[in-house]
């Protein structure tokens, strides 16, 4: 059974940091393309940052360039996301997703290419 579970939210100032972290059991993050998509409040989930399964591709929003790292960590099976400089308009729950075969890359921000997902983790950043 595969799980995804995410852990590291809560409550932050404005310019303040989190690091989300994805725990993965019954896949290996490593053979899998890991996205972390958020979801504010009346708003349609988007992808905020990528990794493909090489490691070596990655990418994110335009809205969280420079502020947001996504990393993988094939000895934890985890991905990861370093937040910084975190502003209000980041507040949202975030979600862990992973794709078993994503054939085409630019279909990397649809949430219907992903297989699983974790429940979410809640950001709340105020100003």
């Amino acid at each position: 059974q595969v799980q995804l579970v995410e852990s590291g939210g809560g409550l932050v100032q404005a310019g303040g940091s989190l690091r989300l972290s994805c725990a993965a059991s019954g896949l290996t993050v490593s053979n899998h393309a890991m996205g972390w998509f958020r979801q504010a409040s009346g708003k349609e989930r988007e992808l905020v940052a990528f990794i493909m399964w090489s490691a070596d591709y990655t990418d994110y929003a335009d809205s969280v360039k420079g502020r947001f790292t996504i990393s993988r960590d094939n000895s934890r099976n985890t991905v990861n996301l370093l937040m910084n400089g975190l502003k209000p308009e980041d507040t949202a729950v975030y979600y862990c997703a992973a794709a078993r075969d994503l054939t085409y890359l630019s279909n990397r921000n649809l949430p219907t290419m992903y297989d699983y997902w974790g429940r979410g983790a809640q950001v709340t950043v105020s100003s």
